[in-house]
């Protein structure tokens, strides 16, 4: 049985109060403790920013170009960013048990490219997310779309539930090809996804008025990638989104789908991280990917 510290020179520090820790993110002030970790596995904490790897694409419209094999195309290159968002059969079967980055796991789901993809259910209980020890789950929301109430209750059952389990939801704004990408609808899709009980809300960028999304969303946006662009005009739409208050980016087919993926998400990270101007960081790109680029022979 151990013996009673009966000492009487105890340290206590009185003259030092105890800190009263806030917490890095926008938003995140009043979460569990749980939650806050986890969110600091997606997000640095020394920027508040991240750059997340989307490679969820499969999950509806099957083997993407870059993602045919993602054992060779992706896991090699995503210790370069902060965490990956993919679907829990592709985190089971191809992604390493020892990967350290963060995990977002894509949570809602049904209709193919064939069918109306807003008429999403979830697919994903929250039980298993924690199994799986995920620190998120992405669900799409698609305000003007024809099932808009479905999905947003999709969102707030998620919600309900990842209280429970600590785990936080990313609000996936989707964009029909008959909506319009402007800061007026953006900022009603992010409003309406944060006011519901979203952590983290991903979303397009718009040239004009993209500060005032943020800033009228109360819980970090992270910037879509969209569509795949040549990689100095990516590199500046991530530069642009960062200065006007994005906390980091949610890129896929503009890094896996580069000349050089691994060149990419690093000149990514060169922007978002250290604030690199495009210019800068496609001259880092440049170079990493020289190698790669190289004509045969030479």
């Amino acid at each position: 049985m151990s013996e009673a510290d009966t000492r009487d020179d105890k340290n206590f520090h009185e003259d030092v109060p105890a800190p009263s820790n806030g917490f890095f993110l926008k938003g995140s002030g009043s979460y569990d403790w749980g939650m806050k970790n986890r969110l600091a596995r997606i997000f640095r904490p020394e920027t508040g920013r991240t750059v997340m790897l989307a490679i969820d694409h499969g999950y509806f419209q099957g083997p993407t170009t870059g993602l045919e094999r993602v054992d060779l195309n992706i896991v090699p290159i995503a210790p370069h960013g902060d965490a990956l968002m993919l679907t829990r059969g592709m985190l089971r079967s191809t992604i390493p048990a020892s990967y350290r980055g963060g995990v977002v796991m894509r949570a809602s789901g049904g209709p193919s490219i064939l069918k109306e993809l807003s008429d999403e259910r979830i697919a994903l209980d929250m039980e298993d997310a924690a199994r799986m020890n995920v620190h998120a789950v992405a669900v799409q929301v698609f305000v003007g779309g024809e099932h808009e109430t479905q999905s947003i209750e999709n969102l707030t059952k998620l919600v309900d539930a990842g209280y429970r389990y600590g785990i936080p939801v990313l609000g996936v704004t989707a964009v029909g090809k008959e909506l319009t990408r402007d800061a007026r609808y953006l900022g009603l899709a992010t409003r309406i996804c944060a006011e519901l009980g979203a952590q983290i809300v991903k979303t397009y960028y718009c040239a004009e008025g993209f500060e005032q999304v943020t800033a009228g969303c109360p819980v970090p946006i992270v910037m879509a990638g969209g569509k795949k662009l040549p990689e100095l005009e990516a590199l500046e739409m991530a530069y642009r989104a960062v200065q006007e208050g994005a906390a980091g980016v949610d890129m896929g087919r503009n890094i896996f789908q580069s000349e050089s993926p691994a060149s990419m998400i690093q000149a990514v990270a060169k922007v978002v991280h250290d604030g690199a101007r495009p210019e800068e960081a496609y001259e880092l790109f440049r170079e990493l990917a020289r190698p790669e680029l190289a004509p045969a022979g030479r």
